[in-house]
């Protein structure tokens, strides 16, 4: 496969059964390559190794199977990958843009400075400001700790930061859009169960994979800043994004499977065909 041509992703995590809201981000994903004449690889994000199973990786492929999808072997399981991961951390912690953070989610919520774009509380730095003797024998006490993202002076390296996005189709004309990681405060990039977090895996395999588009629901449009920020960090190639509307239910809310919303499984077994949900969503 030539690093030439464009490349998609589709990227699930196997913490769940897929629903209609992911079938319709796949199938838009893999619409969106055939326009651009491009791949479109599968990533298995399990990093949470406590909620991901075997089972739901293995159902993630029967349902993309069931939807008519195809994708290149080998699928990259990020499970595997932690010492990329814990490379790229290293390197911004050479530059000192990380911290440890030793606080609870107790605490971070008692201090919180408003909330970021996700309603999450926003983190206060509390530890940004401990100094290293403390921080040091609070590491050899062994107590929890997470690494965050010195969000002030990575910017003060960064400057004003700019993406590339297209929409609602991939091949509309591109646009610059100005990024603003402030929002989010110090976010944390190692969290305390693993030695990464979302947004550094999923901006060190899009490089890794030389990813050229990626398609996401409108629900990511804010995370984008943080991982256009890391990009610039780590010297990674930026790709073109573009944020599709999200499926939601009959109350408005989007589709989780938090919510328990049907999964293709059941509707699968309900009678629903490929066909229908191509037409259900309105991409057939």
């Amino acid at each position: 496969m030539s690093a030439n041509l464009p490349r998609l992703r589709f990227a699930p995590s196997p913490n769940g059964l897929l629903h209609l809201g992911h079938a319709y981000s796949a199938l838009f994903t893999w619409q969106a390559a055939e326009r651009l004449g491009a791949s479109t690889l599968l990533r298995i994000e399990d990093i949470d190794i406590e909620r991901c199973k075997p089972e739901y990786d293995a159902a993630i492929l029967r349902d993309l199977a069931w939807l008519g999808l195809e994708w290149p072997e080998p699928v990259w399981r990020q499970s595997l990958r932690f010492e990329h991961y814990r490379a790229a951390a290293a390197e911004l912690n050479a530059h000192q843009l990380l911290y440890p953070c030793f606080c609870s989610r107790r605490i971070i919520a008692a201090h919180a400075r408003g909330t970021d774009p996700d309603g999450a509380p926003l983190y206060s730095g509390t530890c940004r400001h401990l100094s290293p003797r403390e921080c040091a024998d609070r590491l050899e006490r062994g107590e929890p700790v997470q690494y965050r993202l010195d969000m002030e002076r990575a910017l003060a390296l960064t400057g004003p930061l700019t993406f590339t996005l297209v929409g609602p189709s991939v091949l509309d004309r591109p646009q610059i859009r100005y990024a603003q990681p402030q929002r989010w405060g110090d976010v944390v990039l190692q969290r305390k169960e693993t030695p990464t977090s979302y947004h550094l895996s999923v901006v060190v395999d899009d490089a890794a994979q030389a990813i050229t588009h990626v398609t996401r629901g409108r629900d990511m449009e804010a995370a984008t800043d943080i991982h256009v920020l890391l990009q610039f960090l780590l010297g990674l190639p930026s790709p073109i994004y573009n944020f599709h509307n999200l499926i939601r239910d009959q109350s408005g809310a989007k589709l989780a499977k938090s919510k328990g919303s049907p999964s293709l499984a059941s509707l699968r077994e309900s009678g629903w065909t490929p066909e229908k949900v191509r037409a259900q969503l309105g991409l057939a």
